[in-house]
């Protein structure tokens, strides 16, 4: 193809080529992306201008055989061409891609040199960034190796991670998040992987090279963060010579526990090097004094399949006064996060899943938290967390790959523990407005009715009366959370402006529901994440003023939706109990040992010294348990912070049963949650243990009760004498001794709603 070229043309070219000359040594480069253009337009190629400038070199009666002489022409007309075809914007662009290649090239060949510093990699990172983003960008296929190199530097080395992220977090993304990031020079260091998961669930849902979803360009942020590196925590166990923590995690559990004890005055009594603290001052002055939160980061935490939820700690702050008191009270939080690594929770939770021999550290997210003050209060309207595919299902109309979330009003840390007789609204995302109860008692029983905010004057999160908390902050979005009990019937407000009674309302979030963005963007970020990952996830977030706030991500464990065929030929004298409502289905076989604490005895107890005390022979036993196939029952809510409604007990203490049993009688106050979503559950899930709910007064269930409490069944006196003055709370049973060498086997079918616990032999 050749074209005759005008002077106003020829002027353009010049034009062209002193723009060109401002970089000199990029001109070769700049060429080769202008011929790529060109060819790949359809206007032109390399062959057949170099077939024009043979044609002109001839004409002139030049040498055509001059290669030198071949080339100058050649790389004339290529701008000519170039210039006569674009405009200025494109050609803007496409010198500023030629700009991009060059740092590219150079980031690319730092990153993969052995023993490169931070320093180098972070300058290659920073003139890359440096130079403008334009419309145009490095493809994919040769980006890729750069972003896992970024990826696997500063944020994770999780391969699972790496798999995934390099799809979504681009080149200019890890230089905006290494801008946040706090180091030391002496220890490199990662964020971890609560951060990776936000971070990552981000660009998922709002891409940035991509068109996005306005919907969600509208709605969805991340808390503003900067990111302590586990470099700090390093460098904090190197300086103070703490090393001997790093053989912690092989010692009993006993040694473990004694020792966390006394580590905390440790921890008080090390300091951070002086240049470490005058960083963390750097970041309080630019934080200013806005309520934050330290949350754990660890390498390992929220890793494919180990969630390790609720194992480290997390640290709010008011972050309010001067300087000095802001960062003294922000290096004891980041202390208590830092010294949680060697917590028993997460380091039995390690030995569980054979993770003792990686070498944990500790990274620390210093989110501003979200929300708004209120008085001396500060917190978000609200607050939850959300699962892609729901387990539970108590109505054919729920589809349970449309997904479900625990809401609560206030902080998150409601909507993730079992607390007490509080309970927060679960919905299912398919139809947001269904729910199981079917009177206003029934709602208000199950209701929220304590709120946790952060006080702005104490430092503490506190848990509030939620009619209380709303007389005193007078919240503007109280229309979206409460509903009034009107003569036995519950009602949303219908305008904002209507009046409510306070003392006959309580949390609904009908209005919620039905009157924000949040189902529709929640079930819509939950399927985007699920398709990402290819796997359920599940994600916290906080939703205050139209915005939804993602402060966590990562996959989900769900127990296997198999089929369960319950035996029809069991006779009526071997059935041990029979249940309806059922959270998460499967079955378990040849159980030989049942551990049964007494729901009605253990209410007796009058003491908090002697229901603790409770708990902890339920750990030793557990402890005995190991290797063993054992059912585990007892009151109420396994794992409450409220010692009245069930045992005290954290994974580790129920690790090693098979079935984990909640016996509600009426009248008791220990009615077994929908706990699905609470870190507790989760831990259940990730571990295969089967959940069962027994509310043994229900008409369609079935609870011998005689069984369970048989005296002559009971050895917990010998196989555990020390405990033996406790047999009357709890019930050692050997079902093969006791039972003619039977066997319990236990099925849960959550399709059908339908459960028992039967004798074979």
């Amino acid at each position: 193809m050749e074209k005759n070229f005008s002077v106003p043309d020829l002027v353009q070219a010049y034009h062209l080529y002193q723009k060109m000359m401002d970089h000199p040594d990029m001109v070769y480069l700049i060429r080769e992306i202008f011929l790529s253009k060109l060819e790949k337009d359809g206007i032109t190629d390399a062959g057949s201008i170099k077939n024009q400038a043979v044609d002109i070199i001839a004409q002139s009666g030049g040498d055509e055989n001059n290669s030198s002489l071949v080339s100058e022409y050649t790389d004339i007309l290529t701008d000519i061409w170039f210039s006569a075809s674009y405009s200025d914007d494109v050609i803007a662009n496409n010198i500023n891609l030629a700009l991009k290649k060059k740092h590219f090239n150079r980031l690319s060949m730092i990153l993969n040199k052995e023993g490169v510093t931070y320093g180098k990699i972070k300058q290659a990172l920073d003139n890359f960034c440096c130079i403008p983003e334009g419309d145009l960008y490095i493809s994919p296929n040769e980006a890729e190796g750069v972003r896992v190199g970024l990826i696997n530097y500063f944020i994770s080395n999780q391969l699972p991670f790496i798999g995934i992220a390099k799809r979504y977090i681009t080149i200019r993304d890890v230089g905006d998040l290494s801008d946040r990031i706090v180091r030391t020079r002496r220890r490199p260091g990662r964020i971890g992987g609560k951060a990776a998961g936000m971070i990552l669930a981000h660009r998922i849902l709002v891409p940035r090279l991509e068109k996005g979803d306005p919907e969600l360009e509208k709605h969805i942020r991340i808390p503003e963060s900067w990111y302590i590196n586990t470099g700090i925590f390093s460098d904090f166990i190197d300086s103070n010579e703490l090393f001997h923590f790093h053989a912690q995690k092989y010692k009993t559990r006993e040694d473990i526990e004694k020792e966390y004890e006394h580590i905390s005055e440790l921890f008080k009594n090390a300091s951070f090097p002086e240049d470490v603290i005058e960083t963390f001052r750097n970041v309080l002055e630019e934080i200013g004094e806005h309520p934050l939160v330290l949350r754990s980061s660890s390498l390992l935490e929220d890793n494919f399949g180990l969630a390790f939820s609720g194992k480290y700690d997390s640290v709010f702050l008011a972050n309010r006064g001067d300087l000095e008191t802001r960062l003294k009270e922000f290096i004891w939080g980041l202390k208590q996060v830092h010294m949680s690594t060697y917590g028993p929770a997460p380091i039995l939770y390690r030995k569980s899943n054979n993770l003792l021999d990686f070498d944990e550290k500790m990274s620390v997210i210093v989110q501003k938290v979200v929300g708004r003050q209120f008085g001396k209060y500060f917190f978000p309207f609200s607050a939850g967390v959300g699962f892609s595919f729901s387990s539970y299902s108590w109505s054919t109309r729920i589809k349970k790959e449309d997904g479900v979330m625990r809401l609560v009003m206030g902080l998150g840390t409601r909507a993730v523990d079992r607390i007490g007789e509080d309970y927060p609204r679960m919905v299912h995302l398919s139809h947001p407005m269904l729910r199981p109860e079917a009177t206003a008692g029934d709602i208000i029983k199950y209701s929220q009715k304590i709120v946790d905010v952060l006080n702005l004057e104490t430092g503490q999160v506190e848990s509030k009366n939620f009619r209380e908390l709303m007389e005193e902050v007078s919240h503007p979005d109280l229309f979206y959370g409460i509903s009034e009990n009107k003569s036995g019937h519950l009602a949303a407000p219908m305008f904002k402006q209507d009046r409510v009674e306070l003392a006959n309302s309580c949390i609904t979030f009908d209005n919620t529901l039905g009157k924000t963005p949040l189902p529709k963007l929640l079930k819509k970020v939950l399927r985007l994440l699920e398709d990402a990952y290819g796997r359920p996830v599940d994600v916290e977030f906080a939703f205050d003023e139209n915005t939804l706030y993602i402060v966590q991500c990562r996959t989900l464990s769900v127990a296997e939706d198999r089929e369960i065929t319950m035996p029809e030929d069991v006779s009526e004298d071997r059935i041990v109990f029979r249940n309806n409502k059922i959270i998460s289905g499967g079955s378990v076989e040849n159980l030989e040992y049942l551990v049964y604490v007494d729901p009605k005895a253990y209410a007796k107890l009058s003491s908090y010294e002697d229901k603790l005390e409770i708990s902890k022979v339920v750990s030793r036993i557990n402890k005995q348990m190991e290797n063993k196939r054992y059912a585990l029952f007892g009151p109420g809510r396994w794992g409450s912070n409220d010692i009245n409604l069930g045992v005290k007990a954290g994974y580790e203490d129920i690790n090693h049963t098979l079935v984990l049993g909640e016996v509600a009688f009426k009248g008791d106050g220990s009615t077994p949650e929908v706990s699905y979503g609470t870190h507790f559950f989760n831990d259940l899930v990730e571990s295969g243990i089967i959940h069962v709910a027994i509310f043994p007064d229900d008409e369609d269930c079935f609870f011998n009760e005689d069984f369970f409490l048989n005296p002559d069944f009971n050895q917990l006196d010998t196989f555990s004498p020390e405990d033996a003055e406790w047999s009357s709370v709890i019930h050692v049973i050997h079902i093969p001794e006791c039972c003619d060498n039977c066997k319990l086997n236990v099925f849960q079918d959550s399709r059908n709603q339908k459960g028992a616990g039967f004798l074979i032999q």
